[in-house]
């Protein structure tokens, strides 16, 4: 089974209902030995870094995800969830988990698209992936594919990290990360057939963990 954090920032609902879709058995969940004992963890969020952070340290979460990590879990962090797991974050001038090296950055209104206009900001919309390394989760996902971003920070992770760019103003990390540790900026439970794979790539990897124990 998956775990969903529930967390009162993330958007689990759009998550489970992509899982479900799957025939994926999951759970939205914020009970600590649920998570411990999931075969993977699902990192979604929505909103800002700030608000992120303190719902997670006031339910004592922010700790439980280092727990996961620390005993070789795997987790897909999405969107916010994404951007928390780096040490710091722009926005609301944020410490955040720390779990892998980098920052958060604010998109820089006076960047020009390839046209030559004024971004807007958030970014959102459809945009696809430029690959820089292999990656377990985008196996079978066509390489012309796109994936629904909507953001008005992005990540930018210590090089070696990053997994795939997208560029939007200029080229950003989209998808960092290490095997069993990822990070997303777009969201896959809204981003069609490619997301569902990528959602199923995990699910895979995970299975895999569980049966080499």
């Amino acid at each position: 089974m998956l775990a969903i954090l529930d967390y009162e920032a993330g958007n689990q609902t759009s998550v489970r209902r992509a899982l479900d879709f799957l025939d994926i058995p999951c759970a939205i969940t914020a009970e600590p030995n649920a998570l411990l004992h999931a075969d993977g963890v699902i990192f979604p969020g929505v909103g800002a870094a700030g608000q992120a952070m303190a719902e997670l340290s006031s339910k004592g979460l922010d700790a439980v995800l280092s727990e996961v990590i620390r005993s070789g879990k795997p987790l897909l962090g999405i969107c916010v969830g994404c951007q928390i797991l780096l040490d710091y974050s722009a926005e609301n001038d944020t410490r955040t988990l720390g779990i892998l090296p980098g920052e958060c950055r604010r998109f820089d209104p006076t960047w020009t698209d390839e046209d030559g206009r004024n971004l807007i900001i958030p970014h959102m919309g459809w945009n696809g992936l430029h690959r820089k390394q292999e990656c377990a989760l985008l196996n079978n996902v066509p390489l012309e594919a796109e994936f629904y971003f909507v953001h008005s920070y992005f990540p930018v992770p210590s090089p070696e990290l990053v997994l795939a760019t997208t560029v939007y103003g200029q080229e950003f990390a989209s998808l960092f990360g290490r095997p069993g540790l990822w990070a997303t900026q777009f969201h896959p439970e809204k981003s069609g057939r490619p997301g569902l794979t990528l959602l199923a790539n995990f699910h895979a990897y995970c299975k895999e963990v569980v049966h080499a124990q």
